[in-house]
């Protein structure tokens, strides 16, 4: 994909990122609380599946000032390559509310504007926001259950100009 090159270049320049790891701290948050250490498996268990399905994971945790994207992939439509922010959520159990429950007005405005930031440093390209939803225990014998949102929620008015005319 042409537009991997371009991805991995700007998360070279970002606080010295290493692009081997694409934007981001993949490691094992084993001394850190609980709920970090389950965020960390969340994703790589939603970066695989979203590997399976055909999409490219671009990014992973990638900070953008106060803000941070959980994944970044890229995927084909049609002949059309787009850009993915992945938001991802990590449950025990949907008792108390899945994934979605989760992605309040707070936390997308916040991925808007990384977003908006981020598409800034790009050629035109188009993007969209997809949320995956993890559900399970890293200790549990059965598999987790994923499911992935597309499109899960659009651009905040606010930033769309920003996002796809702007330019540093």
């Amino acid at each position: 994909m042409p537009l991997l090159p371009k991805l991995k270049a700007i998360f070279a320049k970002w606080k010295g990122a290493d692009p081997a790891t694409a934007g981001g701290d993949d490691g094992d948050a084993g001394d850190g609380p609980e709920s970090a250490r389950i965020g960390l498996w969340g994703e790589r268990v939603a970066a695989d599946y979203l590997s399976q399905k055909g999409m490219t994971i671009a990014g992973r945790r990638v900070k953008l000032y106060r803000d941070e994207i959980d994944l970044i992939a890229l995927c084909r439509v049609r002949e059309t390559e787009l850009l993915v922010f992945v938001e991802v959520k990590t449950r025990g159990t949907v008792r108390y509310g899945g994934g979605r429950a989760a992605l309040d007005k707070r936390k997308r405005h916040a991925l808007c504007r990384a977003a908006a930031h981020y598409v800034r440093k790009l050629p035109k390209t188009p993007f969209r926001f997809d949320l995956v939803e993890v559900i399970g225990s890293i200790d549990s014998p059965r598999p987790p259950v994923v499911h992935h949102f597309e499109n899960a929620f659009p651009m905040e008015l606010r930033y769309m100009h920003t996002a796809l005319h702007g330019r540093e």
